[in-house]
Formats: C-alpha cells, structure tokens, sequence
C-alpha cells in the first residue's frame, strides 16, 4: 500500500508557537522531490522555506495564502499518485480529529536552553541531538543562539550540536573582558572544558569565523573541522558604519535600516525581529558590552583579528561559505577552493545566509560533516 505523508506547521526555535503560509512553491499535482522547497512560511521572527522529506505527489494544500496553523498543524498531503482521493480524504480526516495543537505546558517540556560557568561568567547554551561527532555553532556580533534557528534542529540528525551565546550576547553575562576575539576564544575553549568536548567541529558565523579561527590557532587539536560562514578574520575590510551603528541605535528608526542590511530580502526583517533585538540591546551592561568588542575588534572600521593562514596551516577540513551580496563583510575575503579549503558561494544572497539560505546552508555543511 502506498504511503500518505503529511506535511506539517514546522518549529522553528523554542518560542515558535504558530506560523502563517506566505505562499505555495509548488501546485496540486507536482511531481515532488526530497529536499525541494515546497511551502514558505513566516514565523514571528522570519520567513523560510519547507523543504520535502519524501518524494512523492503534491495531493493537496489544505492551508492557504494567509492562512495562520499552530505548530504541528496539517499544510498539506503528498502521496503516490495511485493513492486513491477516498484515502488521502480519510487521511486528512483521521488528522485532524487526532490533531491538539501544542499549550504552554507541552512548551515547557521541550528543548530548553541550559548555562554554564565559563571563567566566572555566565554562558547561556541550547544543546540538541546526540551523536559521536560534535558541532558547536558560533553566532557573529550582536547575535545569539536563536541566530541558527533553522540550522540547529536539521544539524542535530545523528550528531551533538551546540549553540551558544557569547559573552555580552543573549542571555550570557555581559562581561566581556577586553572584548578582543582571543578572548571570545578562551571563553568557547573553557565552554568545552566546563562540557568535558575535547574536540569539536566548529561552524562560526561572522564574527563567529573569527572566533573559531581563533581556536583553531590557539588550540588545533580540539578542531575537527571549520565551517566559516561570511567570515571576519580574513581580510581587514569590514562595514564600520555598520558597526558604529549598530552599537549606537536605539530606537527602531535607527535600528532597523541596520538589520536590513544583512539580508538580501528586507521584508525578512519583521517587527518582531526588530522588536526583540531592541529588547536585547536595553538590557543592562550590553551597550558596554558591544562598544568594548567593537573597540577591540572592529577598530576604526577595519578587522584587528585577520588570520587567514589559519585556513592552511590547521591541516583540517575548511568549508566556507558566503553571501555574493553580503554588504557587512565583502565576498572577496572568500578564499580560493583548494587543498582542504572548500569554498562556497551562494548567488544573490546577503550576510545572513544561514537564516536566509538555511536550505542550502543545512545541505552544504551536513554534506561536509558527512
């Protein structure tokens, strides 16, 4: 008998509790392949695309443009094409009547968020998966670890994959030394001491890439590979206006200009991304915080921490990947491919490829790791 799957309201981050259809990829009667987008959805924090985990025929839509589902909730049915419609009517039926949508109580009793003390600093972290090989996922400044939403979870097949949030970023203390890379570095290093990790593969995001280049020098041995996605720490350009202000906003007039510059499609910068990042940035001790990493870091506009020689003197697997239109740090950082250096770029995307691409990305990095 030929097998009827569902496709359902995805979950993108712990806050994730329902998601609005932007619009169908694919029409009733498509020939569906794993891994195609088939549906975009938009949560309160971003718009992505649903890929297919079988292959089979799109049978039905049983949500529509605009249409608001709970996490969980059925979008749509993909069958055989001799899957009678009696069967797929039957299906639908029998999930609905089964469906309950997800309350706050079933919220707490998943995934959470856990912390850690680094060198007397609180580290806040999200662990998912469990497997033998080990991801630690690095977010770039002013991020955190919701910055890898629809990376986490896809990552996490088969393997431990961790994302933290920084010193002076998310819910981490907000001390952060004398802000430099090398000493974001330590703080990772002593994250995985405190983890018992000896070694990780590591994925670093803007400044993310800097700091995992950073750990590489310091301590090779407890890198298994890098992936660095839109990189600082290889080459010296970088947008200082940018920088300056983001340190400097707030409001959101100021703000949300800024954010739009990371991604090549500025309506994925909702109200509530802005929101929350305004949230985040009126916490006490951040302003301090982000001025003294961009002071260290970032100084008078260019890169203080370019180790490029990394890339060829660590002797491990190297991906890289970058945005053809990144407007914060230039696509011509990107290295050569060769040797051990893979070197990835995605056509007409920005900074934020990981959110923006997440698609693309997931398959490049587990393709890697794999």
């Amino acid at each position: 008998m030929s097998a009827i799957h569902t496709l359902t309201m995805p979950k993108w981050g712990l806050s994730m509790k329902e998601g609005k259809v932007n619009g169908w990829l694919k029409d009733v009667g498509d020939e569906i392949s794993v891994g195609e987008e088939i549906i975009e959805i938009e949560s309160e924090k971003i718009a992505g695309a649903v890929e297919a985990s079988v292959a089979g025929v799109l049978r039905r839509q049983t949500a529509g443009e605009d249409d608001v589902l709970p996490v969980g909730g059925l979008l749509g049915i993909v069958a055989d094409s001799d899957v009678s419609d009696a069967d797929i009517d039957a299906a639908i039926d029998a999930f609905n009547a089964n469906f309950v949508p997800p309350s706050d109580e079933d919220e707490d009793t998943g995934p959470s968020t856990q912390t850690v003390e680094v060198d007397g600093r609180r580290i806040r972290y999200l662990k998912r998966g469990e497997g033998d090989q080990t991801l630690i996922l690095i977010h770039g400044f002013g991020g955190d670890l919701n910055n890898w939403l629809f990376n986490h979870e896809p990552l996490a097949a088969g393997r431990t994959v961790y994302a933290l949030d920084l010193p002076g970023h998310g819910e981490s203390a907000k001390d952060v030394g004398d802000g430099s890379v090398d000493t974001l570095a330590k703080t990772v290093l002593g994250f995985m001491d405190a983890l018992d990790i000896g070694s990780a593969h590591l994925a670093g995001h803007s400044m993310g890439g800097a700091v995992s280049l950073a750990i590489a020098e310091a301590a090779p041995a407890r890198v298994d590979s890098l992936t660095l996605i839109c990189s600082a720490g290889l080459g010296e350009e970088i947008n200082g206006a940018y920088i300056d202000g983001f340190v400097a906003a707030k409001d959101r007039r100021a703000l949300k200009p800024l954010l739009t510059q990371l991604f090549s499609d500025a309506s994925l910068v909702t109200r509530q991304l802005v929101d929350d990042m305004l949230k985040y940035k009126r916490l006490e001790g951040v302003d301090t915080a982000l001025a003294t990493i961009a002071g260290a870091a970032f100084k008078d506009g260019r890169q203080q921490s370019v180790r490029s020689g990394v890339l060829s003197a660590l002797g491990k697997p190297v991906l890289v990947i970058w945005g053809e239109s990144d407007q914060i740090i230039p696509v011509a950082h990107a290295p050569a491919s060769g040797g051990q250096v893979r070197t990835e770029v995605l056509p007409g995307q920005g900074h934020m490829v990981q959110m923006e691409a997440a698609n693309d990305i997931n398959r490049l990095i587990e393709g890697f790791l794999s």
